[in-house]
Formats: structure tokens, sequence, C-alpha cells
């Protein structure tokens, strides 16, 4: 599949100059501006280069630590699954955290479990350990 990193760089643009940065809490999930990335990086999808992220850890008000959703189910410790407002099956993507600019959240899409996000808090201590 080839990457549109034009289309990427324009967005990106309008993101970093035009958009506000959203207040945003831990445990909420957020469709996010992850963009076009390199190799096995999480791309975002469609034309706003979007995908669903929780906010793991807020440092201050611009930036938090997200780790990027998925409805692919794979089994290993690379992957945290859970329902998703009881019912939808979803999957953190593990190995895929990384740091977000509050720029990019585009709208919150809800509120992951307290009782799951503190198993997934443990799962990614365990990882860096």
């Amino acid at each position: 599949m080839k990457k549109d990193f034009i289309q990427w760089h324009s967005q990106k643009r309008h993101i970093e100059h035009d958009r506000p940065r959203i207040f945003f809490k831990e445990r909420e999930i957020w469709l996010c501006h992850l963009g076009e990335n390199i190799g096995f990086e999480q791309d975002g999808r469609g034309g706003g280069f979007l995908r669903p992220v929780i906010a793991l850890k807020k440092f201050n008000n611009e930036v938090l630590w997200g780790v990027p959703l998925t409805r692919t189910d794979k089994k290993n410790q690379y992957y945290f699954p859970f329902f998703f407002n009881g019912k939808e099956p979803s999957v953190a993507i593990l190995s895929q955290i990384r740091l977000i600019d509050a720029k990019r959240l585009k709208y919150k899409m809800g509120d992951m479990r307290n009782e799951d996000f503190v198993s997934l808090k443990s799962k990614i201590k365990q990882l860096l350990a």
C-alpha cells in the first residue's frame, strides 16, 4: 500500500496552526490525527488520518502518552483486549505507545472502564520493567 505523505503534511500544517489544544483526561478514548507514519508504526485512517487512542498519562494540558487502538485481536504480550462501552471489542497496541500533542485530538469517543484502565497500566509497567 502506497502512503500519501504529501496529503498528510498538508493536514499537519492545519493541525499545527489552526487547531486548539483540547482539554482531556487520563482514561479517555479520543479520535486522534496520528498521521501517515513510517514502516510498521500505526497510521491514522481516512482523509483525517484518524485513529482512536487511549489517554494513558497526562503530563500537562499540552501533551499525553497515548496508546493507539485497533479492532484486530492478537494474542500476545504487546496487545491488551478490552470492551469499549461494554460491547465493542477493542485492542490497545502496547508496543505503539507514543507522546501526542493535544492539538492532534479531534473528539472524545468515550471513557475506558476504570478496571480495564488499571489492568492496562499494570500490563504496560510489566513491559517496561
